[in-house]
């Protein structure tokens, strides 16, 4: 589990390609602290384990399924990453559940700057905006960020200062792909409220207690 409060950004230092996955070196400092093998680190919000620890960073394993799934297909060497280790129980939970398990992409469709704040309009697939609400929690790239907007079509978060300073938000330009993690409390009510394609209903809450 992680909180979605980046601990640092990362750079891409290699990568090995096969046919269908890839093995990522990643230069860290920060999150190799009291890190080992078999860790999980957040990487852009994909939760990789970590396979071997190099002097000044670590390697890690994508496969099939998170390649297409996410971002992290399309890195080069070179490329910031947003990191942040597995969230420990003594932590304070800064930002929201997050699991590391990215839902879908996105793409961003428009920035714009307001003050001291830089609004990100994202689009997405039908089936990641219908968990989606204002005010809601949504995790792109990593970032824990608040839903200030959406729509059937596209969702807007506005990112304050201290998260365009400390995460990759604010390099991404206009046409980048971003990954996408809804809350997932969002997805358990729909299994247990779509049991029998019933729905929410009167007799569904009296027979469950309410």
């Amino acid at each position: 589990m992680f909180t979605g409060i980046i601990e640092e950004i990362g750079k891409i230092k290699s990568i090995t390609r096969s046919s269908r996955s890839v093995a990522l070196e990643i230069q860290a400092k920060k999150v190799l602290e009291d890190t080992k093998v078999g860790d999980s680190i957040a990487t852009n919000g994909v939760c990789l384990t970590v396979t071997s620890l190099t002097g000044g960073g670590f390697r890690a394993d994508v496969m099939p399924e998170t390649m297409r799934r996410s971002n992290l297909g399309t890195l080069k060497p070179g490329d910031r990453v947003n990191l942040e280790r597995a969230l420990c129980l003594s932590s304070r939970l800064g930002g929201h559940i997050v699991a590391g398990h990215v839902d879908g992409t996105g793409r961003i469709t428009d920035i714009q700057r307001d003050d001291i704040a830089v609004w990100i309009t994202i689009s997405a697939d039908a089936q990641l905006l219908r968990y989606m609400i204002e005010k809601g929690s949504i995790t792109v790239d990593g970032v824990s960020l608040t839903i200030a907007y959406v729509d059937e079509a596209v969702f807007r978060v506005s990112v304050i200062p201290h998260t365009q300073e400390e995460t990759t938000l604010t390099g991404k330009h206009t046409g980048d792909i971003v990954n996408l993690e809804n809350d997932m409390i969002a997805r358990y009510v729909e299994k247990l409220m779509g049991k029998e394609n019933k729905g929410l209903s009167l007799e569904f809450l009296q027979a469950n207690g309410f």
